[in-house]
């Protein structure tokens, strides 16, 4: 079964953990050379930050890929002002799970509720969201699920409007929440330590 598989490959991987700013940061590497970052809220457990990096075709590092949490910062608005400005209002797409969860959240969107539509693309894997008056078209997978080989449904798909702001949820099935709490006692097992080597490896 693909869950069993991944939890596995979980389980295999080389891991360290640091305990920092109230974070249990945990740095996994894994057979292949990929490497994935994760960081836990030490008082609810909760996800924040899951990012992957791996080699190219020459064997040198990517960049960070953010799967869950805030998007990185862009240098280039650092460096014009004017262009940070500019853009400031565009839509920002960002991941941030609860415990039953999946959920995105997609900020600057001041269209009314019934204006946004949602919907699964089972051949495709993946969610899409459009608004009728065709200003905003977004598909994004969930790569949990991907991982899993598990199905999507349109029945765990729904979504809220406020603040600007369209909140995206999709309810974790059942395979998924045994699966996280699997990891989750992996994950506490192990000693954080405050080595600043460890702390390099998961920036």
């Amino acid at each position: 079964m693909a869950v069993q598989s991944w939890l596995e490959s979980l389980k295999a991987s080389k891991k360290t953990a640091l305990i920092q700013d109230g974070k249990r940061k945990i740095h996994y590497l894994f057979l292949d050379g990929k490497e994935m970052a994760e960081e836990y809220d030490l008082k609810t457990d909760e996800l924040i930050v899951r990012k992957w990096r791996g080699k190219n075709a020459l064997g040198v590092l990517g960049q960070w890929q953010i799967e869950v949490g805030e998007p990185a910062p862009s240098t280039v608005g650092a460096l014009e002002p004017q262009l940070l400005k500019e853009n400031s209002s565009n839509p920002v797409f960002m991941r941030k799970d609860t415990k039953s969860s999946f959920q995105w959240r997609i900020r600057n969107l001041p269209y009314p509720k019934d204006v946004y539509h949602l919907s699964v693309e089972q051949a495709e894997r993946c969610c899409i969201v459009r608004t009728m008056n065709k200003k905003y078209f977004k598909k994004f997978s969930i790569p949990d699920m991907d991982r899993c080989q598990l199905s999507l449904e349109s029945s765990a798909l729904s979504f809220a409007h406020a603040n600007n702001t369209l909140i995206i949820s999709y309810q974790k099935p059942k395979e998924i929440l045994i699966l996280e709490q699997e990891v989750l006692r992996e994950v506490k097992k192990m000693k954080g330590s405050s080595d600043g080597e460890v702390d390099c490896k998961t920036q």
